[in-house]
């Protein structure tokens, strides 16, 4: 089956409604990492202050308190399910770009590896293991990354201008 580039050949309306999808998730997922960004001033301190709390800092604005371990569950369950959903609709639509298959299996994989290591690094970080903060913001930016590279190059091959042959 012929797979490679079948993205640029769907009727405009189907790449209407692949392009809104696109654009609508982007919005969801930059949200998110504003809000990423207001808990925890994208810095490992703030990260360790967001999970386990500030309250021997006497100089702190905002008082926070360790999060229990049911928020905690609740928190890595939902995201891990959710970006899970997340990376496979959009790396299902990686896979009908024009790429090489080499950096279609990088953006499609790599995203799955990073859940795991932000989420589960949220996880054993509340657990004690406070060196995870640069594991959580390491695997956290390269989810980005490749979120951004897939969401752009869909985007791309959705308006590009099928060369025909």
């Amino acid at each position: 089956m012929k797979y490679n580039g079948l993205l640029g050949t769907f009727p405009s309306e189907i790449k209407l409604f692949i392009g809104a999808f696109v654009v609508i998730l982007s919005i969801g997922f930059y949200t998110g990492l504003m809000f990423v960004n207001e808990t925890t001033g994208a810095k490992p301190a703030g990260i360790t202050e967001n999970y386990l709390g500030n309250e021997e800092d006497e100089d702190a604005e905002v008082m926070k308190f360790k999060k229990s371990k049911r928020e905690m569950l609740t928190t890595v369950h939902t995201h891990i399910l959710s970006m899970s959903f997340i990376f496979f609709l959009l790396g299902g639509l990686v896979w009908l770009t024009k790429l090489p298959k080499k950096l279609k299996l990088f953006l499609t994989i790599e995203p799955f590896l990073s859940v795991l290591l932000t989420f589960g690094g949220i996880y054993m970080l509340w657990s004690g293991m406070l060196w995870m903060k640069y594991i959580i913001m390491i695997s956290g930016a390269l989810m980005t990354l490749t979120f951004t590279l897939s969401a752009l190059v869909i985007l791309w091959q959705l308006i590009k201008k099928q060369a025909t042959t």
